[in-house]
């Protein structure tokens, strides 16, 4: 995590090309709701990367719907091991832009293999620093085949894993499926990622508004958009973000928020991330929140999977009433005690009497 203070002077989100993760397991209908999005009006800007080795011949068919809108990796796969390709054409499309060679684009989507972690795509954005000065994460869309969803939520770790980063979970093929198994998928995916916002789609007919304006777009966002950030009015009631929510049935995966009354010091919030990411990064599987900085006149917003943080961002001022510092976890066997309990000993070593809390 970094260490850096972040700045407040200037808005360090204003301008930077929003980028949706869409990921899902094989056949869980990627190619499919792509191309139904870009067949959007609202979407006729989008740039694409995609997986070249598609279910459906997704290369002609997304260059018919999109133009020029398309980058295609050589290798086809957007997982870590191809994080420097992802990284170049990042690079190249928005330099295309800026030359007029491509469409002045929008945003762009970024489908993962459906057998990647969608975690180093996050990651990449986070650690570029070219890029985070072009791009920034708006947010990850998981997709989950109604018929086949179920089983591979039970043998394939990574598909638990896509779920659990998701803002947004879609639930695919539910024509296919019967509406007790379809049923049965929903609450289990509840339990693995609470917070993502769910809904079924069909042959990927959705409304894109429903997959976009999920990060923060600015550091003068407004309580509405913190909120659907944080994941306030999802399943857990409203404010879920204000409680734990408890998974019911993935045991492995557990997703609690802690709240701090007084402020930290930048020093003592980063001394604690930065030992939590050294002893557990790998079962940290995403973290977001507002925290509550001495001598600072809005939250700084932290967000990070894993091991890696993107640049903390000062907000300009706060969303409301409450300045409590907010921390969302979702983490693979790491029970809410054991990071309550080091945020507690940060707080009893820390040189300021402003570090306590009851989270």
């Amino acid at each position: 995590m970094s260490t850096a203070m972040p700045a407040a002077a200037r808005d360090p989100l204003a301008g930077r090309l929003p980028v949706t993760v869409i990921t899902g397991f094989l056949g869980s209908g990627k190619t499919t709701l792509i191309r139904r999005l870009l067949g959007h009006p609202g979407m006729n800007r989008a740039a694409v990367i995609v997986n070249e080795f598609g279910e459906v011949g997704i290369d002609h068919e997304l260059v018919a719907a999109s133009s020029e809108s398309v980058t295609l990796l050589a290798n086809g796969c957007l997982c870590c091991v191809v994080r420097t390709d992802l990284q170049e054409t990042l690079r190249e499309l928005f330099a295309q832009r800026r030359a007029g060679a491509v469409i002045d684009f929008d945003r762009v989507l970024v489908e993962t293999s459906g057998l990647a972690d969608p975690a180093p795509v996050i990651q990449t954005l986070a650690t570029d620093t070219l890029l985070a000065a072009q791009y920034r994460l708006d947010g990850v869309v998981t997709l989950v085949d109604a018929v086949n969803g179920a089983g591979q939520l039970e043998r394939e770790a990574e598909s638990v894993k896509q779920a659990a980063l998701a803002d947004r979970l879609l639930v695919t093929k539910t024509d296919l499926a019967s509406a007790a198994a379809a049923a049965a998928l929903r609450e289990r995916l509840r339990g693995v990622n609470p917070r993502a916002e769910l809904a079924d789609v069909v042959h990927g007919a959705i409304d894109p508004a429903f997959l976009t304006g999920l990060g923060l777009g600015s550091a003068r966002a407004g309580a509405g958009e913190i909120g659907r950030w944080l994941g306030v009015g999802t399943e857990g009631g409203g404010g879920a973000y204000l409680g734990a929510v408890v998974p019911r049935h993935d045991r492995a995966i557990r997703s609690f928020t802690l709240q701090f009354d007084r402020p930290f010091s930048w020093q003592t919030f980063s001394a604690a991330m930065e030992l939590l990411t050294s002893l557990r990064g790998p079962d940290l599987l995403r973290v977001k929140g507002l925290v509550d900085v001495a001598g600072e006149p809005g939250p700084v917003v932290v967000q990070g999977v894993q091991h890696v943080f993107h640049p903390p961002v000062t907000l300009a001022a706060w969303p409301g009433d409450d300045r409590r510092s907010r921390l969302v976890f979702i983490t693979r066997n790491i029970p809410e005690q054991a990071v309550t309990a080091l945020f507690d000993a940060a707080r009893s070593i820390a040189p300021s009497t402003a570090d306590r809390s009851t989270p």
